[in-house]
Order: C-alpha cells, then sequence, then structure tokens
C-alpha cells in the first residue's frame, strides 16, 4: 500500500513560498531606497548666500564745467514781460457804480482736452472751472470736423440751428463740422456788442473768421432757496436758452427770427419792448426753482452773418422792482451769473456795455449756497509798498590800521577820497587805506551817466479777412508795437557792478482820460569794456486796436501813449530814470502792481476802461 504524501500550500495559489518571500523582500528594499531618496530631496539645506567681499573702486576727480555767458545777450521772452517781475497786491480801485464784487474765479483745473492759458479770463470764459460753471464747445460750421473748408451759407446754418433744438440739443448733431479741443468755463453769458471774431479767439482758433459758428454751454440751474424769475435776452445774432428739456428762451436778430418762431415764442407784454445791447429784448418764461435742486441747463450762443457780436443774459426775479435805464428804455436787470464777476471780468463786460442795459454785479447769483452779497463800498486804499529807506550818509570809515573815521563821503579826488567830518571840515583820505567795504560804498555812491532812449517799432497789420455777408466795412486800424530799451554808459571811469533797467509801456485810450499798462520789461547788465558800455533788449509785439462798434459812432481803442524808464543798482536804489510824462515816475510803485492791460488814472489808481457813451447807441435808440 502506497503511501500518500501531502504537498505544502503557498501563500499565493501555484507560486512557491520561497519565490513569493524573495519578491516581498525586494518590493521593501526599493521601498526604502525611494524614501531615502524623497527624504534626502524635502531635506535638503538650502544654501545660505554670502555676499562678495566689496571691491574698492577708483574714484575719479570730476572737473565742473564751466559755462561761458554772453553778458550783452538778448533776454528771453516767454510771456508779454521780457523777464521775470516780482507781483505785488493791487493798486488803488476806483469802480463807481459798482456793487456785490466778489473774489471772482476760483477753484480747481477742470477736464480739458487741451492745455489752455488758465489765467486768461474773457467773457467766453476761461481755461479754469470752478465747478458751479457752464462748460463751453466751439464749433465752426465753415470747415469739416478735420478742419477742411467746406460751402455752408447762412440760411443751410439756420437750419441746422434749428433741427439742433427740435431734435433735443444732441452735440452729435455737430459731429460733421469742425469741434474746437479747446474748453472754455463760464459763469455768465454776458457780451455786449463786440466783433464777432473775439468768440472763437477766446476758443483758441485765431484764424475763423467770425462767422457761422456756434459756441453750446452746459451747466446746472440751481440756487440756495426758492425762486421764481424769467430771463431776457439779446442775441446777434442767436441767443438760445434750455432749462430741463425745455426751450425758455429764444432770442435771435429780428431778421433772423423766421425759422425759430415755430419752436418758440414768447407771450411777455414786454417782448421786444426795450433796448438791451444793439436791439430789442426777447422776454421768456417763468422757471421756478426749488431750494438747492438743480436743473440741467443748456445755452446757445452764435454768430451768423459776422461783423458785430452780441449775447446778453439777464435776470428778472418775480417781485422785484429794478431802476429805469438812464434813456428811460426798460428796466436795467442783472445780468444771469454762477459766481461773482473778477474784476477782470467785470471790467471786460464795462468796457463795451451802454451804461443802464445791465447791472454787471447786483442781483442774484444761481448757486447752491449763499452769496455774500453786500455794496461794494468805496474802495479802500492799497498802502504803496513802502520806499527804500535812505542810508545816513555820515558813516564811520576804517582805513587798513583799524583806524576809523566818521564821515560824509563828498568825492573822489585823483586817489583820495573826501570826506566831511561831523564838523563840516573836509578831509582826504587815500583810497588805498581803505578796506574794501568803504570801497565799494564809494562805487556805488558814483554811479555812471547813461543815456535812455525808450524804442517803440510799429508796423500796421492787415485787417482781417471779413464775412462775405457784410457789405458796410466799419473804420479799423491795427497796429504792432515792439517795444524796448537802448543802455549806453557815457560817463569815463569803470563801474563793475549790475544795473536793472525797467520799462513800462503806457497806451492810452482814444475815447477817454485815462491810462493803460500795455507792457512791463526788465534787464540787468554790467557796463564792461567787453561791452562797451551797451546794451538793448526788448519784447514782446504788442497788437492795439481802434475801430467804431456800430455805425457813425465814434472811433473807440488804445493807442500808444508814453513810457516809463527806472535804473537802479544793486542796492534797488533809483539812479537814474526817463518818462514821457512826469506824473508816471510818480505813480512807479502803482505800476510795479499793476496788471497788464489794466487801466489807470494820473493818481496810479486802477479804473474801469471808459464805457460807450450816448453816440454809441443805435440811431433808432
Amino acid at each position: 500500500m502506497k503511501r500518500r504524501s501531502k504537498k505544502n500550500k503557498g501563500v499565493v495559489k501555484g507560486a512557491p513560498s520561497g519565490f513569493l518571500l524573495s519578491v516581498l523582500i525586494h518590493a521593501a528594499a526599493f521601498m526604502l531606497a525611494g524614501l531615502l531618496v524623497v527624504f534626502n530631496v524635502v531635506q535638503k539645506e538650502e544654501k545660505k548666500f554670502v555676499p562678495p567681499k566689496p571691491v574698492d573702486r577708483p574714484k575719479m576727480k570730476l572737473k565742473k564745467p564751466k559755462v561761458k555767458v554772453k553778458k550783452s545777450a538778448k533776454p528771453r521772452s516767454s510771456t508779454r514781460i521780457v523777464t521775470k517781475v516780482k507781483r505785488a497786491s493791487m493798486p488803488d480801485i476806483q469802480l463807481p457804480e459798482m456793487s456785490g464784487l466778489g473774489e471772482g474765479l476760483a477753484g480747481g483745473i477742470g477736464g480739458f482736452e487741451i492745455m489752455p492759458d488758465l489765467s486768461e479770463v474773457t467773457m467766453f470764459g476761461s481755461g479754469q472751472s470752478i465747478g458751479n460753471d457752464f462748460v463751453g464747445t466751439f464749433y465752426d460750421m465753415k470747415r469739416n470736423r478735420s478742419g477742411k473748408p467746406i460751402p455752408h451759407d447762412r440760411d443751410t446754418f439756420k437750419q441746422d440751428v434749428k433741427q439742433f433744438i427740435i431734435k433735443g440739443w444732441r452735440p452729435s448733431a455737430w459731429a460733421k463740422f469742425y469741434r474746437s479741443p479747446r474748453k472754455l468755463y463760464t459763469t455768465t453769458f454776458a457780451v455786449p456788442p463786440v466783433q464777432s471774431a473775439l468768440a472763437p479767439q477766446a476758443f483758441g482758433e485765431h484764424d475763423t473768421i467770425g462767422y457761422t459758428w456756434i459756441a453750446h454751454y452746459k451747466g446746472q440751474l440751481v440756487y440756495h432757496e426758492d425762486i421764481t424769475f424769467r430771463f431776457w435776452g439779446m442775441g446777434d445774432d442767436l441767443l438760445a436758452v434750455r432749462v430741463d428739456g425745455k426751450e425758455v428762451l429764444l432770442a435771435p436778430w429780428p431778421s433772423h427770427e423766421a425759422p425759430f418762431t415755430s419752436i418758440w415764442s414768447s407771450s411777455s407784454a414786454d417782448n421786444r419792448k426795450y433796448v438791451l445791447g444793439n436791439n430789442l429784448s426777447v422776454v421768456g418764461d417763468w422757471i421756478t426753482l426749488k431750494a438747492g435742486e438743480p436743473l440741467d441747463m443748456e445755452v446757445l450762443s452764435s454768430e451768423i452773418t459776422g461783423g458785430v457780436f452780441c449775447s446778453l443774459l439777464c435776470v428778472e426775479v418775480e417781485g422785484v422792482e429794478y431802476p429805469k435805464n438812464p434813456l428811460g428804455h426798460g428796466p436795467t436787470l442783472p445780468i444771469f451769473k454762477t459766481e461773482e464777476p473778477s474784476l477782470d471780468l467785470a471790467e471786460q463786460i464795462w468796457a463795451d456795455l451802454d451804461p443802464g442795459d445791465a447791472s454787471v454785479t447786483n442781483g442774484p447769483v444761481f448757486r447752491d449756497y449763499l452769496s455774500k452779497g453786500g455794496e461794494l463800498k468805496e474802495a479802500e486804499v492799497v498802502p504803496i509798498a513802502a520806499p527804500i529807506e535812505e542810508e545816513d550818509p555820515m558813516r564811520l570809515w576804517t582805513n587798513r590800521d583799524g583806524k576809523t573815521l566818521e564821515g560824509e563821503f563828498v568825492t573822489v579826488i585823483g586817489k583820495d577820497a573826501v570826506l566831511k567830518t561831523p564838523k563840516g571840515r573836509q578831509k582826504k583820505v587815500p583810497l588805498a587805506q581803505l578796506t574794501d567795504e568803504d570801497i565799494n560804498y564809494i562805487e556805488l555812491a558814483m554811479p555812471p551817466k547813461l543815456a535812455l532812449d525808450f524804442s517803440k517799432k510799429s508796423n500796421q497789420k492787415p485787417l482781417p479777412e471779413q464775412s462775405p455777408y457784410i457789405s458796410n466795412q466799419r473804420p479799423l486800424q491795427i497796429f504792432g508795437y515792439t517795444f524796448g530799451v537802448k543802455v549806453k554808459k557815457t560817463s569815463s571811469g569803470a563801474y563793475n557792478h549790475p544795473l536793472k533797467i525797467e520799462y513800462f509801456a503806457i497806451g492810452e485810450e482814444v475815447d477817454g482820460d485815462n491810462w493803460v499798462l500795455l507792457e512791463r520789461g526788465s534787464s540787468t547788465f554790467t557796463p564792461t569794456k567787453e561791452n562797451k558800455g551797451l546794451h538793448e533788449f526788448y519784447g514782446e509785439e504788442v497788437v492795439l486796436q481802434v475801430q467804431a462798434i456800430r455805425d457813425a459812432a465814434p472811433l473807440r481803442g488804445t493807442k500808444y501813449g508814453g513810457f516809463l524808464i527806472i535804473v537802479t543798482d544793486e542796492r534797488g536804489k533809483i539812479i537814474q530814470y526817463s518818462a514821457s510824462h512826469e506824473f508816471l515816475n510818480d505813480v512807479r510803485e502803482n505800476l510795479n502792481r499793476l496788471p497788464v492791460g489794466k487801466h489807470f488814472n494820473k493818481e496810479g489808481k486802477r479804473v474801469p476802461p471808459p464805457r460807450p457813451g450816448k453816440g454809441d447807441r443805435p440811431s433808432w435808440v
């Protein structure tokens, strides 16, 4: 009987146990090796950065470059003033019949597309926004959007304006026409009769002829308390006002009125009854504002035919009685404004505004806070800058041995200085024995004699191109002036100290008894052998214009009137002057503080420009 042997069963069926054990041992070995590799990578110590040792670099000795400056070179002009001039406070102001004069324009810079001259204030606005103003855009209908000339007659122009108003005052209506990149910000719409070319010039479009153009302003109408009022307006050729999406005033020149009567017409019995500007005024609709609740407002001013332009927007508050103008033609209403006008702006308006037509500084100020108000009393006297104190001629002199002598300098004879003692005796002291301070005093006490010549170069300017729609050309003269000074040392002896030469170019009004500061310039030079004691410098061109704005009216404008030249030494002491009129030297301190382009009287006080007279009124008034 056979004995059956019993086989051992492995862990895995069909696999010997020895083989399985070997596989497990190898797997464990591989796992251990992998863990060691991973561990070494993760735990690898981070390298520390050790900066290199500093390297000594040899230092080079640099010599300061020397720049030679030509002392007799013509000073460079950046503005109308030749060189930098110290500005000071405003001189005395005399403004008759003006009240409620405020601080004027102020505030931050608004958004604009090109950089305008922020200091320039015009009746059409300025380049600076104060927040409660209207932003204006200028369009020229004689050019396409690229600036190229296109045919556009006045009848088509009026129809384009009519369609613009009918279709909701959308600027896209002007997309095909030229738009000036410069924006202006205005607080009022008060342009008395002036040359129509002033509008494009204000927007920086000096080459634009003054016809078929549009100025479109947008802003908000708000008041600090409940108020009911209406606008009175006069447009030459068109003034239109829209409030809260509704036309409240359309004031075109009478001969251009036909296309616009179907859009809006006045319901007032006073409409086209009283003179405002250069024609009869249009009376608008009544408007009620709730305190502090703003309404959108737009104003459109345009010129169709060219020549004279006028755009006056006034305010009549319900229940308020207004004075009559001197000629008895209707009430003298205040101009619309969102801020008290600055002195510069008020003067510009006054210069061409007929007396009694409108009040520049009275009436409501449309903003959401209370106006300061109040009457402008007699102008406070602005103190003139204190004159330079004269040095006491009796001083202490010191020689090089340390000895002192009290005396007053008299003159130099040969190599000696002549001094007068307190007892009146004269004593000679060798110049070689005096200190450098004493020698410097003597040199300044003996300034050179100078020949001072005021230079006035003039040329007549060609007249600007006029509108083809104007047949009666009014008298117009335009001159360009370049002012300057020529200085020549006429005395012998050296003078090694700088001299400051200042000049004031003065204009005179054709139709008024006052003066205008046209330009102020200065330069410094030291008379030397190299420049032969000669020096001359000039300012930029100043353009003066004389014209009759209305038919048969007298000429108005500014002509050249005189000059003042002042020479001061390094101490600020005046050593010589020359003047066309002696009173100019008497008021030189005020001239130093008067802004260029402003008017003054013989006392040196700032005054408004002369206003139109009775002869400037239209013949039918």
